[in-house]
């Protein structure tokens, strides 16, 4: 056993060493990421692919027949069949987009204003990201659509039967995400998505929090679009991935026009491409990409299940070492949890208590977390949110524990 704690150890050691702004910034001032729900930070090995990528391998994709352009193409394209392999998808039912906001915003104009009609029903819970309720108001207000609310219980729960009690045969998409961003909550979407697809519901998954962190296979889950950000996932920011099944896709209007997406142009008449070229109009974020790319090699190289696992037993660690902190009020308290854990202490203000445990070293995030129908919910207006990623360990969360205790003698 004690073998087994010693190689675990040294493997999150091994993790951690690959991340240079932990190191450096810790060789002149304490620093403590607990921010990774907002954006991860990033390992040396997707630092090296950007820059190299722009050294030696950049040129613009599927343009050229030059030999530069074929390289670049082929990096481009080898990130997409990375994406597709980490999911389980087919590699034409992958599209890069700039994070998973556009995703939403593209499904919610390419599907949901074409197909949705006066007094047909969306779905979505009171625990959104507000990237996951504005595109289905707009869309709405344009259909004549509506919305309705699927509502968690006192501790952020959503069950299967909390959605399906909501559906009916005006039921035409339910748009949830997989975890939640502000409190942490693992949603059954595999349940959800099962009995959606009972009734030819729609599935659109909001997997910003999962992906980092959980095993996907769309496949297996059976949704019809799942969407991830790679700022999130330990790469670049500005590249993310919009998964859809290839017969709604292709069937589907583009969300923008341009260049690349077309099959045919006249002046009069326009012919696009199949999916995905069709969903990605102009130059592309190539190096973003390529990168998004290599940080998935680096996740493979340890395994997700291995990052779930971490994740999973740090949640657990964090929340015991957080509630042993007189005053401390965890929001939320669900069945599961993964990788966040909101709280308050006593009445300090959140905005307040970050900037203080930032003058420790600690990098957490105050505010309503683009979520204020869930801070409504639990009654509040704002959290602290710490959210962990592969480099953080236990003692991480001892000496948070430990900065709580000093900050709450210095307002006290």
């Amino acid at each position: 056993m004690s073998l087994l704690i010693k190689n675990k150890t040294k493997i999150k050691k091994s993790i951690k060493d690959q991340f240079p702004i932990l190191n450096n910034i810790n060789k002149v001032n304490k620093l403590v990421y607990l921010d990774s729900a907002a954006s991860s930070q990033k390992p040396q090995s997707v630092i090296d692919s950007i820059s190299d990528t722009y050294k030696s391998s950049y040129a613009n994709v599927h343009r050229g027949t030059y030999k530069l352009s074929q390289i670049a193409t082929d990096l481009y394209e080898g990130a997409r069949e990375k994406v597709a392999s980490f999911i389980n998808a087919d590699d034409n039912e992958i599209i890069f987009t700039r994070g998973a906001t556009e995703g939403l915003n593209l499904i919610a104009y390419s599907y949901g204003q074409a197909k949705m009609k006066v007094g047909e029903e969306v779905i979505i819970t009171t625990l959104e990201h507000h990237s996951n309720i504005i595109p289905w108001q707009i869309a709405c207000n344009k259909t004549g659509a509506k919305i309705v609310e699927a509502k968690p219980d006192s501790q952020g729960n959503i069950s299967v039967d909390s959605i399906v009690s909501l559906f009916n045969e005006k039921t035409k998409i339910i748009s949830i995400p997989h975890v939640v961003n502000s409190i942490g909550t693992l949603i059954p979407i595999q349940d959800i998505c099962r009995e959606a697809r009972k009734r030819n519901i729609i599935t659109v998954i909001d997997g910003c929090q999962a992906a980092p962190n959980i095993p996907i296979d769309v496949k297996d889950i059976d949704c019809d679009f799942y969407v991830f950000s790679g700022h999130k996932l330990y790469g670049p920011s500005g590249i993310g991935i919009l998964f859809g099944k290839n017969e709604i896709i292709n069937e589907m209007d583009p969300y923008q026009t341009g260049g690349e997406m077309i099959d045919y142009v006249s002046i009069q008449k326009s012919t696009f491409s199949k999916a995905p070229n069709k969903f990605e109009a102009g130059t592309p974020n190539i190096v973003g990409a390529i990168g998004l790319g290599a940080a998935i090699d680096f996740i493979n190289e340890t395994g997700i299940d291995e990052f779930n696992k971490h994740n999973l037993s740090l949640t657990e660690y964090g929340l015991d070492a957080l509630q042993q902190v007189d005053g401390i009020k965890i929001i939320g308290n669900p069945e599961k949890r993964i990788g966040i854990i909101s709280f308050l202490l006593d009445n300090i203000h959140p905005q307040d208590l970050s900037l203080m445990l930032d003058s420790k070293g600690f990098s957490l995030r105050s505010g309503h977390h683009c979520a204020q129908p869930t801070m409504r919910h639990f009654n509040v207006e704002t959290t602290i949110r710490a959210s962990i990623g592969i480099y953080n360990e236990k003692k991480d969360f001892d000496e948070l524990a430990n900065a709580l205790r000093s900050v709450k003698r210095y307002f006290n």
